[in-house]
């Protein structure tokens, strides 16, 4: 910043003056002013629905009335309860909540009153907005915003309507509140006014996560590639290349012992690498997908190949780690190269015609008002990622610690997955917006427009065996959507559908939790709801039915390679650098 005379230096002024004119310039710009304040182009969307509303009013006032009528009945309901009756009220209650588990909120006149008026409040609230004539756009983010009122208005969310705070209070003396009280000024102060999902420290890349042994044998300005020890005498001829997202730190996938792909795969006798990302900044503002193509997953291959001096590579690729790894495939296939022996394909999007909640996110206007926030960083920062995830389940990953961090005085419990989710990474300006243009704007990979490193890639060239495997409770990739993409492949596909969501659908090691299901054959109807019904269910993992596909398609045993290679040499112990960039 000082010359060593103690004059400012006056490049560093100019470039300093020139950020702040650009910064107050787009301030001052209607359309930058819209980015900075609603990014996302809710108020679009609420003034849309207001226009909606006063050319039907009607709804509203049916709204109004059944509300009202509702709320009386609720409480000559909880009057009576009060008095020693069981009678249902006039609201329709999920047949389990957990939030709602305290007694109180049956034998409690008061509390049971309060839980109704909220089912109340949102049956009518969906009434009334399902009934408004909305775009497509607008309807997903009204829809959205109708969702987040509803949950953040649920009475067990605040200290006046929430049981289990009373009685904590009160069995601790008071300290319960004072803890709160101190976490909460802590959380605005530290960490974006969110609530801890995980104490610093429980989980750290190395320790008790990304721990299983490897060693860094490549790096360059995107990536560091992991080869893994071997864990049997003998491994499979063809490896195994693992390909991450980018949108967050790659040990997802090699979370702790006993909840590790990585790990399952080694001990199966696999020669495992794995691609960890550069955590980027402003330096990488320009960086594209054909970078992310070329840098990332063709230099993967050629240095996996070189060190095992294998033919062909067998590649396991995750949500948007999966779309480029198919985009890779499809690549290679253009140029006739056909070393991608075949895919697995975890939570992937290839289609993005329906993106499920995403949408809400990845329109046209707010992809243009992200552009121009992205403008002076180079880069989205990865608290914005992390809480359009967080918002995506709200009630698992805000309300929740709202209720245990705050409101109860407790500390988040120790979970690797969500260590892992806190651990959030940046996205490059340029790619992030091509990526949302050209994929859930356009959707150019599902209609073979999709071009990266001057190749036009085709989802049907993309002959390869390939495994694709979608959890039924996915809010990031919904399953019905990764089920139109991969049938769109030009290979033999196996469709897999896991229990559980985007994350812990892809951590499913084997337990009595587990189920998976999959058809008789390989071929996929056009309805994926008919292929749902007839799908066969298995009271196992789906990393249990992936073994032997995949050693199937791993060639025969042999002596495991080195570690790292003259051209390679081994550069640190796993889990190298990158993952450490913050």
């Amino acid at each position: 910043m000082t010359r060593s005379n103690g004059q400012l230096d006056r490049r560093t002024v100019v470039e300093a003056a020139a950020e702040a004119t650009a910064t107050l310039r787009d301030l001052l710009d209607p359309k930058g002013l819209a980015a900075a304040v609603d990014p996302v182009g809710f108020g679009g969307a609420l003034a849309e629905a207001g226009k909606a509303l006063v050319r039907r009013p009607l709804p509203v006032a049916r709204g109004v009335l059944g509300l009202a009528t509702g709320s009386g009945r609720a409480a000559v309901t909880a009057l009576r309860r009060g008095l020693g009756s069981h009678d249902a009220g006039p609201a329709a209650l999920p047949d389990k909540d957990r939030r709602y588990a305290d007694p109180s909120w049956e034998g409690n006149a008061y509390y049971f009153l309060l839980r109704q008026q909220h089912a109340l409040f949102a049956e009518q609230l969906r009434r009334v907005a399902g009934e408004l004539d909305l775009s497509p756009t607008a309807r997903r983010k009204v829809d959205f915003l109708v969702a987040q009122a509803i949950e953040a208005a649920s009475p067990v969310n605040w200290p006046w309507s929430n049981p289990t705070m009373i009685k904590k209070a009160l069995e601790t003396g008071g300290q319960s509140l004072v803890r709160g009280a101190r976490n909460a000024l802590r959380d605005v102060a530290t960490n974006r006014g969110m609530p801890r999902q995980t104490t610093p420290g429980q989980f750290a890349p190395g320790r008790g996560v990304a721990a299983t042994p490897g060693t860094v044998v490549l790096r360059n300005r995107l990536i560091e590639l992991i080869q893994y020890a071997p864990q049997t005498e003998q491994v499979h001829e063809i490896p195994l290349l693992l390909s991450p997202p980018w949108i967050n730190k790659y040990y997802i996938m090699d979370l702790a012992p006993g909840k590790s792909l990585v790990e399952w795969a080694v001990q199966h006798g696999h020669t495992v690498f794995m691609i960890s990302y550069r955590n980027p900044d402003e330096s990488l503002r320009d960086v594209t997908m054909s970078d992310y193509l070329r840098e990332g997953l063709i230099a993967a291959l050629d240095t996996v190949q070189q060190i095992t001096g294998a033919a062909k590579v067998n590649v396991a690729a995750l949500c948007l780690g999966g779309t480029l790894a198919t985009a890779t495939a499809a690549w290679l296939g253009a140029r006739g190269d056909d070393r991608v022996n075949s895919l697995t394909l975890m939570n992937t999007l290839l289609d993005f015609a329906e993106p499920g909640q995403l949408g809400v996110f990845t329109d046209d206007t707010t992809v243009n008002r992200l552009e121009r926030s992205m403008r002076r960083s180079g880069y989205l920062p990865a608290a914005s990622m992390k809480i359009t995830f967080d918002m995506l389940r709200v009630n698992d990953l805000l309300w929740n610690y709202v209720i245990n961090d705050w409101l109860l005085g407790e500390d988040p419990a120790a979970f690797d997955i969500l260590s892992w989710n806190a651990d959030s990474t940046r996205m490059p300006a340029a790619m992030q917006t091509e990526y949302l243009r050209t994929c859930y704007l356009e959707n150019q990979f599902a209609e073979g427009k999709l071009e990266l490193a001057g190749e036009r890639l085709d989802l049907a060239s993309v002959k390869q065996d390939a495994y694709v495997v979608s959890a039924e409770a996915d809010h990031i990739a919904p399953w019905a959507s990764v089920y139109a993409g991969a049938a769109k492949l030009g290979g033999t596909v196996r469709f897999v559908l896991s229990n559980a969501g985007h994350i812990a659908g892809v951590v499913n090691p084997p337990s009595a939790k587990s189920r998976h299901w999959f058809g008789e054959s390989d071929h996929l109807p056009a309805d994926p709801q008919g292929w749902r019904d007839d799908a066969g269910e298995h009271k196992a993992s789906w990393w249990e039915d992936w073994t032997p596909w995949i050693a199937e398609r791993a060639g025969e045993l042999r002596t495991p390679p080195t570690i790292g290679s003259e051209v390679y040499p081994p550069l640190q112990a796993a889990p190298g650098s990158y993952v450490l960039g913050s």
